[in-house]
């Protein structure tokens, strides 16, 4: 990509843990995190990672939610790839007073729990459901629901109509999963914020000039 005159690119989904393993040069947040998604490739063609996928994140439920605090309930979590990792960062670092995590591969998930500490608990698949029982913040980070992918299948009985419930799939814009939460009461949020969101850094990192993430803006990427 250097070498075609590419200045950077964006990672994505499942690729970003393979992404930050071939940096030459890491960002402290994406070293924290332990993945990449926005890369810049410098004059002699090194590649510098960074993770803006918290950024994104916390911005998106700031403009759908809100009024929405980390620190009022746990957290549930869905998948334990590059996005929970920093998703995971950023309610720690927003003050989550506990982030709970089911992944299909429960090894992953319990290296999330290993690598960031006491707030995180891990929830077997076989009782997914149960994730969400007093959760205020209930993220999706996997690919489950996702055009082409596996359906969302998750039992949601116990998910209180008082969680803020975000998605980070935005093909369908709309998921199942947010569609379910939304006949629950849930205020829901979908995943193209988060996608424009973290695009700013690497935007203005890429071509020198910051953009805003607009009404307007979200209007063009839809009609895409």
């Amino acid at each position: 990509l250097p070498k075609a005159g590419f200045v950077g690119c964006n990672i994505t989904i499942p690729h970003k843990e393979t992404a930050l393993a071939l940096a030459d040069v890491v960002s402290d947040r994406a070293l924290r995190i332990g993945a990449a998604n926005t890369l810049v490739f410098d004059e002699t063609g090194r590649i510098h990672a960074d993770n803006t996928d918290g950024i994104g994140f916390l911005a998106n439920l700031a403009e759908g939610a809100p009024g929405w605090q980390a620190e009022a309930g746990p957290a549930a979590v869905i998948g334990a790839g590059g996005a929970a990792r920093a998703i995971v960062v950023a309610l720690l670092e927003a003050g989550c007073p506990e982030i709970r995590i089911s992944n299909r591969t429960r090894a992953r998930a319990e290296a999330l729990c290993a690598e960031f500490g006491p707030r995180l608990v891990v929830v077997d698949w076989e009782s997914v459901g149960t994730i969400f029982d007093g959760a205020a913040t209930v993220v999706n980070t996997s690919s489950l629901g996702m055009a082409g992918k596996a359906a969302f299948d998750v039992p949601l009985e116990a998910l209180s109509a008082t969680a803020v419930v975000t998605d980070c799939v935005y093909t369908p814009l709309r998921t199942d999963f947010l569609n379910a939460a939304t006949a629950r009461g849930c205020v829901t949020v979908d995943g193209l914020g988060m996608l424009l969101h973290q695009a700013v850094p690497g935007f203005e990192r890429w071509f020198g000039r910051r953009p805003e993430v607009t009404a307007e803006l979200r209007a063009v990427v839809l009609a895409a």
